[in-house]
């Protein structure tokens, strides 16, 4: 098998809890605990989860805008986990991030031919004579005017200042873009705009997307592969049409039945899974499954075991004791 274009290994992330003048006495919330995921080349793997399950946290540690508190970041076979701000520099031309709001992303005292030409200059990929045409190819790539490049982010809708946050990420000509809800602020037409230029680029640039969202329509029209977050952890991660429609994880099986369904002809009812008990403490998960206070199906060994992610005989992994293709 080819090496991932990206791989986690037991990978955490801790953030401390409260003030304290000790280090190391206080609590500690285990944002990301323990993942393990895989990026192939060529792929979109989209990333979904309730707010609050890390999905954005993960994005970070993988293009190690954040420290990593525990485990392995490997890219292409190479360990990235703890390399310095300079020895990072030719990791940051290859994977860039797109972040969710596009307006506090943008800085907005530069005009647009700043935004996009600063990466170029501190990478040192363009020289000033090149630099013009460049940044009119990358306006293009988006669907935007060249004659745009003049114009101060205030002066653009969201789809449009989204838009420019795509093309500064693609300015470094990277191999992975991790886009954290890139479509979530944006309105239904902008959204369907982005997702197809999302779509086009792949095609034009041959490029691997990290795809975080809680939309899971938009999830299903953009992904090749799906992982599904839980208060930090992967709980179930293969093919998207395989997950979508039998899903293993009753957490899973809980956020599909969400999806709104349209009625053609005669009404088309879905039955819809309401979960009940509360969302665990992350400072203080469960032993057991971190799932067990709300899963319908939990058993006596869920609150003593915690369980791993493990392969299904159709290729997905689950971290479900009684998955429900084993449910007798």
């Amino acid at each position: 098998m080819s090496t991932p274009l990206m791989q986690a290994q037991g990978l955490i992330k801790l953030f401390p809890v409260g003030k304290t003048w000790v280090p190391g006495s206080g609590q500690m919330l285990r944002a990301v605990d323990g993942v393990d995921i895989a990026v192939e080349q060529g792929e979109t793997l989209g990333l979904v989860g309730e707010s609050g399950s890390g999905k954005s946290t993960l994005g970070r540690c993988l293009t190690r805008l954040y420290d990593l508190s525990g485990g392995t970041l490997t890219f292409e076979g190479q360990d990235i986990s703890a390399l310095s701000r300079r020895q990072l520099r030719p990791f940051r031309r290859r994977v860039q991030m797109i972040f969710q709001d596009p307006a506090s992303s943008l800085n907005p005292r530069r005009r647009v031919r700043e935004i996009l030409a600063e990466p170029l200059a501190v990478h040192n990929i363009r020289t000033p004579r090149d630099l013009p045409g460049r940044l009119a190819e990358l306006m293009d790539l988006v669907g935007l005017p060249a004659v745009y490049l003049n114009r101060y982010p205030h002066e653009f809708s969201g789809g449009q200042r989204q838009r420019i946050g795509i093309a500064r990420a693609l300015a470094m000509e990277p191999d992975l873009i991790v886009a954290d809800e890139p479509v979530s602020a944006l309105d239904v037409s902008a959204q369907a705009q982005i997702v197809n230029l999302f779509a086009d680029l792949r095609e034009r640039l041959s490029l691997t997307y990290v795809f975080i969202a809680h939309d899971l329509g938009v999830v299903r029209q953009v992904s090749t592969r799906v992982a599904i977050m839980y208060l930090g952890s992967i709980v179930e991660t293969g093919a998207t049409d395989l997950v979508f429609e039998t899903p293993a994880h009753p957490y899973t099986e809980a956020l599909l039945s969400a999806i709104p369904v349209p009625a053609v002809g005669p009404a088309v009812r879905r039955r819809r899974i309401i979960l009940q008990g509360e969302i665990p403490n992350a400072v203080k998960p469960p032993k057991g499954c971190k799932f067990v206070t709300r899963c319908p199906i939990a058993q006596e060994r869920c609150r003593a075991d915690r369980p791993a992610l493990r392969p299904l005989a159709d290729g997905r992994q689950v971290a479900c004791h009684f998955p429900r293709e084993e449910t007798p």
